[in-house]
């Protein structure tokens, strides 16, 4: 699948994959300062911002649309950065075509399977009638019998566009993640592989994403791993912290 994608910036390439209902644009702030010095590719996973709708959403069918994206755009020795599902995406395409991966960052999530746990957003997004909602206030005062969390109802926002005249609607695939949100949450599938290049795992201190008790399985399927935790910060480092979260990176990549 052809996805849609940013470039900014030039020297090793530099992907990276946004969370589950996020868009390349989460991540600009980073890749504008990381552009200094790599060839930054934002890329929209399928079914996410402006990359085409697909029946088919799963982590292994996303791999491969990474694999088609590297390989269309010619890049050679890159670095995958992925938060969330997007570490999921990163992680499955490392274990599954290692030759096209320098170094792996995996952003608060670990190779385990995950409980579905995002029945109330989706229901909350399911609750939006565009026919009546016309404006984000609307939206936003509609999501948050749902979802108390400001910053929360916010990030979903961001998909907020204009369809036509008057009609307002996101740019995710709703109806296709509520449907396959199951398979977001699968544990990695490696068939007895492992990934053997440096690979660095990050976490918030406030988010329970990546446990201590699964070091033990990340360090057998990546065993050249390090887990980093940065003080402060919860599912979402890079915008809780930033700058911490940037020193690491840099730090990792040299």
């Amino acid at each position: 699948m052809p996805l849609n994608y940013k470039k900014l910036g030039t020297g090793q390439p530099l992907i990276i994959i946004h969370g589950l209902f996020g868009s390349l644009d989460n991540w600009m702030t980073f890749a504008k300062t990381m552009s200094e010095n790599h060839e930054v590719y934002l890329i929209d996973a399928r079914n996410h911002g402006q990359s085409p709708h697909s029946n088919v959403f799963n982590i292994q069918v996303m791999a491969d649309d990474l694999k088609e994206f590297i390989d269309e755009n010619q890049l050679i020795n890159s670095i995958i950065l992925g938060h969330s599902m997007g570490g999921k995406i990163a992680m499955q395409f490392a274990i599954n075509y290692p030759s096209k991966i320098d170094k792996l960052i995996v952003v608060d999530i670990a190779p385990k399977a995950y409980p579905v746990h995002h029945e109330l957003i989706i229901e909350g997004l399911q609750a939006l009638d565009f026919n009546v909602i016309k404006t984000r206030n609307a939206a936003d005062e509609k999501l948050s019998a749902y979802i108390p969390e400001f910053s929360v109802r916010q990030f979903l926002l961001k998909n907020l566009y204009w369809k036509e005249k008057e009609q307002l609607g996101f740019r995710f695939n709703l109806e296709v993640i509520a449907k396959n949100i199951h398979h977001v949450g699968e544990a990695l599938v490696t068939n007895g592989k492992s990934f053997n290049n440096p690979t660095l795992f990050v976490r918030g201190d406030k988010s329970n994403y990546i446990l201590d008790s699964d070091m033990d399985e990340i360090q057998k399927i990546f065993p050249n791993s390090n887990l980093i935790t940065i003080k402060d910060s919860g599912h979402w480092i890079h915008a809780e912290q930033p700058e911490a979260f940037l020193s690491m990176i840099k730090k990792f990549i040299s």
